[in-house]
């Protein structure tokens, strides 16, 4: 299993950031949190400050399974400004996912939804499908090696699906149950 990375830009949703890794760590992946500034402490969109694992600069990106995006406005625009980490959205060959905001305002200007299935949070479809995809009106789409999802409640759903997708349902199934959230099924795509 390869690493993967989430980033931080100055005023991401905490909630969900903060449980995609959580969740991850708990299904045994390796993730790591990436402060897109120079900077490891990140401010979130509530004013939470969160260390940072690492900052773009120090992290090797190389062969790494997901790249994700939490959403939270400044923080998608801060996210799509930087060049850098736009750079590598568009050479990975990994996984991508993306929550809230991100799906609208960071992966679609960048060609990364073309041809997709995604949700996003409502107002962000325009941009969305502008950007190619076809929308789904529920909380997470996982098709393969995009996950998206709607906002800070469906955060939970869209960790597990990221983990259902690296390390099946019944791993996603017994990391939710271990957290007392037990869905009927870890298929995501709704």
């Amino acid at each position: 299993m390869h690493r993967s990375f989430i980033f931080l830009a100055e005023g991401f949703e905490e909630i969900e950031a903060l449980t995609v890794v959580d969740v991850m760590r708990r299904a045994g992946m390796d993730i790591k949190t990436v402060s897109i500034t120079s900077d490891r402490q990140v401010v979130g969109a509530h004013g939470i400050p969160v260390v940072a694992d690492l900052t773009f600069k120090e992290a090797d990106f190389g062969g790494s399974e997901w790249l994700i995006l939490p959403g939270g406005m400044p923080g998608s625009t801060n996210l799509a400004a930087d060049e850098a980490l736009c750079d590598l959205l568009k050479v990975h060959k990994g996984k991508l996912a993306a929550i809230c905001a991100a799906p609208g305002v960071v992966l679609a200007p960048l060609g990364l939804l073309e041809g997709k299935e995604a949700t996003c949070y409502p107002g962000f479809e325009a941009a969305c499908k502008e950007g190619g995809a076809t929308m789904r009106d529920v909380p997470v789409v996982a098709t393969g090696d995009l996950v998206t999802g709607n906002g800070p409640s469906a955060a939970l759903r869209f960790a597990l699906a990221i983990v259902s997708t690296s390390l099946g349902q019944t791993v996603a199934q017994d990391t939710g149950s271990a957290m007392l959230f037990y869905p009927k099924t870890m298929n995501f795509f709704f």
